[in-house]
């Protein structure tokens, strides 16, 4: 793989965006191997927690506008364009549907389409030098990129997403983590090792639980109401009385000693 770089750890698969010359711009061949790794995701029940982070001096800055492939490709100008948004935003949705819990590593520039990628992980933890851009309508372009129109209200609210939509600002990480976007600030250059040691925490947790609380959250987002989601909740939460994981909680909380779950 070139554009992004896999490690994997003790049920922990971190995801690196690998072009750092470039700011790791995603092209049409980085989406591809993204879409590659989050397609495996859905079935692969060793990894229970993913870490997705940027080489180099950023986590991303965006559309790789220069890189793509106008020589090399059949399609017109227009096809391209309209193929690589459309890709980069199933990246997003497949963020969102995987059912392991994301953090996203922030550091550096989290640009344009990159800050999708970082608003569609579950939990997201920066270093000083992080600085969200969402600079489309300063280019003549509409905020509503890769899914950020639907993700950014969620997560701050309509006026605070208008407000930033519409001014295309830039968001340093005090304004960020004020607003709730940051779970975690991290020392200068700490944001990957903060990450990881988020993801061991997640992972001393019930795999059962932690799939199903992911899969409900997001459910809550499009539901319309709360006589569904109690539905839902009643059907997941009733299977979990019926997991092995399920006394070894409770007997160790009784016990007063960490639980060793075993994902049955």
């Amino acid at each position: 793989m070139g554009g992004i770089a896999l490690d994997r750890r003790d049920g922990v698969l971190t995801i690196t965006l690998s072009r750092p010359d470039r700011l790791n711009a995603v092209d049409g061949a980085l989406t591809e191997e993204m879409l590659d790794v989050l397609h495996e995701l859905m079935r692969d029940t060793a990894t229970r927690v993913v870490v997705l982070t940027g080489a180099g001096r950023g986590f991303c800055s965006g559309m790789d506008i220069q890189g793509d492939g106008g020589e090399t490709s059949s399609q017109g100008r227009a096809q391209r364009l309209y193929q690589g948004i459309a890709r980069g935003g199933e990246v997003t949705a497949r963020l969102r549907e995987i059912p392991q819990p994301v953090i996203a590593a922030l550091h550096g520039p989290v640009a344009g389409m990159g800050v999708s990628w970082a608003l569609a992980c579950d939990l997201r933890v920066a270093d000083p030098t992080t600085r969200f851009v969402v600079p489309f309508t300063n280019l003549g372009l509409s905020a509503g990129d890769c899914g950020l129109s639907w993700l950014l209200p969620r997560l701050v609210g309509p006026a605070r997403a208008a407000e930033i939509s519409y001014l295309a600002q830039r968001l340093d990480v005090t304004r960020a983590e004020a607003l709730g976007l940051i779970t975690e600030l991290a020392p200068e250059g700490g944001d990957l090792d903060a990450a990881h040691a988020l993801a061991d925490a997640l992972l001393a947790r019930s795999p059962y639980g932690l799939r199903r609380t992911k899969e409900l959250l997001n459910m809550s987002l499009d539901v319309p109401g709360l006589r569904q989601q109690l539905l839902a909740e009643t059907g997941i939460q009733t299977l979990a009385f019926f997991t092995e994981d399920l006394v070894e909680g409770m007997s160790a909380t009784m016990e007063k000693r960490p639980p060793t779950f075993h994902d049955r």
